[in-house]
């Protein structure tokens, strides 16, 4: 009893003082791991996968170079805009880094200190450069606004109890590990976006667009890409409901106020 007691007042005194309101989104969120432990455990994992992937090499492919460049141009745009906004401390340890893998995957993801991975499978539906920065910049901004944390600290909760979560904290043990992987998604077959909830999917979507188009690129793509995504599949997707992702009609027609927002930060690239 007094076990089950402490785990209680263990669980509910991290919940209240990991709760906190989020620079990105505005909204309170519950975030137990620090950001700088969560990018390291990044980079370790993001070398293991990519040690295991095909990478195409920006000196001898278009798609790989463009791939950087769009990284390259977006992870600009919204460390300048933060500094502007007297919130650099955002993007404190971020070292970039975008990798185009060679499998045909509809998908892409970015871990936390802004490693970035985009499949080769998405680029058909991408199409041109712009669409592929709408895809880039929703990933980016699951990691700019702590969306892996948030739901890894949600695992955490469900699936350790109070006790063993403080120990997963200092020690890393594998279902720590596990979560982290099950949190940012990778190896994930998903179409196109991480495993989050729908929440977080609108918010990577509206704050994803704009960072693009501060980046450049014409937020009029968006809505033509995620209609391309959503022939794909067919009607093998689950309701609404049941699924950790918007409709297709629900993000598309977000998707076009959205837009309306991101224009206003759009300047299109001089070349």
């Amino acid at each position: 009893m007094m076990k089950f007691l402490f785990s209680f007042i263990l669980c509910s005194g991290l919940l209240v003082v990991s709760c906190s309101r989020n620079q990105v989104t505005g909204r309170k969120q519950m975030a137990f791991l620090p950001e700088s432990e969560l990018q390291k455990m990044a980079g370790e994992q993001y070398l293991q996968f990519l040690s295991k992937s095909k990478i195409l090499q920006v000196t001898v492919n278009k798609d790989a170079e463009m791939v950087r460049r769009v990284g390259t141009r977006i992870a600009y745009a919204i460390t300048k805009y933060y500094d502007q906004q007297g919130k650099s401390s955002i993007m404190d340890g971020y070292q970039w880094a975008f990798n185009l893998i060679d499998e045909n995957q509809v998908n892409a993801w970015c871990m936390p200190g802004g490693k970035v991975v985009v499949y080769t499978g998405i680029l058909p539906v991408t199409r041109n450069e712009a669409a592929l920065a709408v895809v880039m910049g929703h990933e980016i901004a699951h990691a700019i606004a702590k969306h892996g944390n948030e739901r890894m600290s949600q695992g955490m909760i469900q699936q350790l109890g109070g006790t063993v979560l403080s120990v997963a904290l200092s020690s890393k043990p594998a279902e720590t590990q596990n979560l982290f992987l099950q949190a940012y998604g990778v190896g994930s077959t998903v179409l196109g976006t991480l495993p989050f909830s729908r929440k977080q999917e609108l918010e990577a979507d509206r704050f994803g667009l704009i960072f693009a188009a501060m980046a450049g690129y014409n937020p009029n793509e968006a809505v033509p890409f995620w209609q391309r995504m959503a022939q794909i599949g067919g009607g093998q997707k689950p309701p609404e409901l049941l699924s950790t992702h918007p409709s297709d009609e629900t993000r598309i027609q977000k998707m076009k106020g959205y837009v309306q927002e991101a224009l206003t930060y759009y300047k299109p690239a001089t070349k």
